[in-house]
């Protein structure tokens, strides 16, 4: 593997991926979007000799980033352990939102860089696109930025310490109706802001969710990313980075998803940390098309009638 990294730090990251079960398909040199230098890794299951491009993962790191400091290694091995059970879905770069919306994530820009406006605040970009197995064009470029306040909360700023916050935030924006999905269009910015972080326990914090929410969460995810996306292959439904996004712990997903397949909705796999949706989950199409079209209009902004007449309140 050729990279620009120090031999160690290039050993280091080909160590932590060949333990976590992945292997560099592809390394390229890259830049950020205020032209520093970047090193691209594509990153896919080791068994997976000839992976489709949706069946891999990119690894963005700063050309500068010592991979080798043991203050990073727990981090690092954790992302690539989580990475690489993802990359076991069908759909490892899809992701649900509380609105019923399923999204991939792609095209995102690591590591953080400075506000070129001169704001006090550190960007990330990449891209949203709206996933229901039928051809859409509709996808939002975005522009997630957080404040310095968060240097002393994010270890580095680099792909693996803020992708799953970035993320959780990006969908936690679109919950709010504050991010539109287009046809074209200007980047959108979500903003990652304290009220998304708990000092005193030292966590990130999205939303609060009943055990209705959970299940609902779960059964879509089930249909759309197994069932519409995945040929009915199981998806993961024990990710951290879900737990992070509905404030509960991976224990709780799991045994909501063994009451759901109890209910007859979900075939659990492995040791109930996967699950696939059953025949008759796949018969609530015409409840998933609505609340996607619904979400779409929640999300669209809307012309202020009351302006329209004059009778505004400033």
């Amino acid at each position: 593997m050729s990279t620009s990294f120090a031999p160690a730090q290039a050993a280091t990251l080909e160590a932590l991926a060949t333990a976590a079960g992945l292997r560099f398909t592809d390394t390229q040199p890259g830049q950020d979007v205020t032209g520093k230098a970047t090193v691209r890794y594509t990153l896919a299951l080791t068994a997976d000799l000839n992976p489709p491009e949706h069946k891999s993962l990119t690894l963005e790191l700063g050309e500068t980033f010592d991979a080798a400091d043991p203050k990073f290694g727990a981090t690092l091995t954790t992302w690539f352990a989580e990475t690489a059970r993802r990359l076991e879905d069908p759909r490892p770069d899809c992701a649900l939102s509380l609105l019923g919306l399923p999204l991939s994530f792609r095209k995102f820009q690591w590591p953080f860089h400075g506000s070129t406006s001169g704001a006090d605040t550190q960007l990330v970009h990449g891209e949203i696109k709206l996933e229901t197995g039928e051809e859409s064009v509709l996808h939002a470029k975005i522009s997630a930025s957080m404040t310095k306040t968060f240097n002393d909360v994010v270890a580095a700023p680099e792909q693996p310490f803020a992708e799953s916050f970035i993320y959780n935030a990006v969908r936690k924006t679109m919950d709010q109706g504050q991010l539109e999905l287009v046809k074209s269009g200007n980047r959108q910015p979500v903003p990652v802001t304290t009220r998304y972080y708990s000092a005193k326990q030292g966590r990130f914090i999205f939303n609060d969710t009943s055990e209705t929410q959970r299940a609902e969460f779960l059964t879509a995810k089930a249909y759309w990313l197994s069932g519409i996306l995945g040929a009915g292959q199981p998806v993961w439904i024990a990710d951290p980075r879900d737990a992070q996004y509905l404030n509960t712990s991976v224990a709780d997903l799991k045994a909501a998803a063994a009451r759901l397949a109890t209910d007859g909705l979900l075939v659990l796999h492995g040791v109930g940390e996967a699950a696939a949706p059953t025949p008759k989950l796949m018969e609530h199409t015409a409840q998933y098309q609505i609340e996607v079209e619904d979400a779409l209009t929640f999300i669209k902004p809307h012309f202020n009638e009351d302006m329209r007449s004059g009778n505004t309140n400033m």
